[in-house]
């Protein structure tokens, strides 16, 4: 990687100001149901208080309009990651919170820190500032800091005061074990991918994944194309698919990137048979469109059928390299969930391919199919990772300092 590591930096007494992704789900009562993005960042916390840094940690939490509402507060956060270094390092190790990011009283607490020790601050997002990338806002958050660490590649994307902004007040920033490991795992399958190299892409509208496909199709050697933007690209071809999601208005780019992949040789797959319904509801009557026959009117495809599970597992497990992006069908619902759930065990199954999965409900997918742990990397970002395959620069990658 070309830029500076936490592992690069001089830590010992050293204020750290660490940019973390702490936007995790609350329940009603303000507990975290869901810590997997704290879990997540716990090695470069960890790394930080064995080198006896002075750890400041930020980070946003839901969308709260630049102001503040005890609802969003990043109070619970601080309370589940001191159970968790409780368990993980020490007993009794000490998460400080501060009641705001900014101010006399966050510079009093982060300057009174001991080594080892953690002060999580208030939600950046209830200044309007941070979301501006204000600069005056920046200078106040690296009050806190002697060097600046980003650990959140969820955010990457994002030209914020605390991703960006901050950058220009301190001598040095640098990557979290985290951020390094995400652009590692995706910078190798952009640049040095083995081969077979296979994307799966899916999810609702083809507008959202054509900037994907146009950097990827130079570097794949197949694209597998479900969900409901596949039928943009079935209707592009001729396929009457009767209710099924479309976007018209991206028609004659679909056929351009058909003919595109074909003249480079790259094997182009859309689904083959259909799980179509009339309605998407858990009690919906079913069934499947066969190879060669249309979706009926007033039918939708919502998941992709038998043959084509078969299909697509069978590029699958010749990859060497799989990235994964997107749903096959409206998976939330038990009668259009199967093909979905088929693709990630046979990513899955393919252990010696480099395997990574993106996006909320490709990861939720995994989870839910059980086999997470069976994944080589799983991204924390969801749209800094799809950016990143667009081939956009990150401005929270690029403001980091180079080695």
């Amino acid at each position: 990687m070309s830029k500076l590591s936490i592992r690069d930096l001089d830590l010992e007494g050293k204020r750290v100001f660490m940019r973390v992704d702490f936007n995790v789900p609350l329940d009603d009562g303000g507990r975290v149901m869901d810590d997997t993005r704290i879990v997540e960042t716990l090695p470069t916390i960890e790394y930080a208080v064995r080198h006896h840094a002075r750890l400041v940690l930020a980070s946003h939490l839901g969308r709260p309009q630049g102001k503040p509402n005890p609802k969003m507060s990043l109070k619970p956060a601080a309370e589940r990651l001191r159970n968790l270094l409780d368990e993980r390092i020490r007993r009794g190790i000490n998460v400080g919170f501060a009641p705001d990011c900014i101010g006399m009283q966050a510079e009093e607490m982060a300057s009174k820190l001991e080594k080892g020790q953690t002060l999580l601050l208030e939600n950046l997002r209830f200044h309007p500032e941070e979301e501006a990338n204000d600069e005056h806002f920046s200078r106040e958050l690296a009050k806190l800091a002697d060097c600046y660490v980003n650990d959140a590649f969820g955010t990457a994307h994002r030209a914020h005061a605390s991703t960006v902004g901050i950058t220009r007040f301190v001598k040095k920033s640098a990557a979290g074990l985290l951020m390094q490991k995400e652009l590692d795992y995706l910078g190798r399958v952009l640049h040095h991918p083995g081969r077979p190299f296979v994307a799966i892409l899916g999810g609702a509208k083809v507008s959202d994944k054509i900037p994907v496909i146009q950097n990827l199709i130079d570097k794949v050697d197949t694209l597998l194309i479900g969900g409901g933007m596949a039928y943009t690209f079935l209707k592009a071809r001729g396929m009457e698919i009767g209710n099924s999601l479309v976007e018209n208005d991206k028609l004659g780019l679909a056929h351009k990137l058909l003919g595109q992949a074909k003249a480079r040789g790259i094997k182009f797959l859309l689904p083959v048979d259909h799980v179509v319904a009339a309605k998407i509801t858990p009690d919906a009557r079913t069934h499947i469109v066969t190879e060669g026959h249309a979706i009926p009117a007033g039918q939708m495809g919502l998941d992709i059928g038998p043959k084509t599970v078969t299909l697509f597992s069978g590029q699958i497990e010749n990859a060497s390299t799989i990235v994964w992006n997107g749903p096959m069908g409206v998976f939330e619902q038990e009668p259009f969930a199967h093909g979905t759930y088929a693709i990630a065990r046979a990513v899955a199954a393919n252990r010696p391919a480099i395997s990574i999965v993106g996006g909320g409900d490709s990861v939720s997918a995994v989870h839910k199919a059980g086999v997470a742990d069976r994944i080589t990397h799983i991204s924390t970002g969801g749209g800094a990772s799809l950016e990143f395959l667009e081939g956009k620069k990150l401005p929270g990658v690029e403001a980091l300092t180079n080695k």
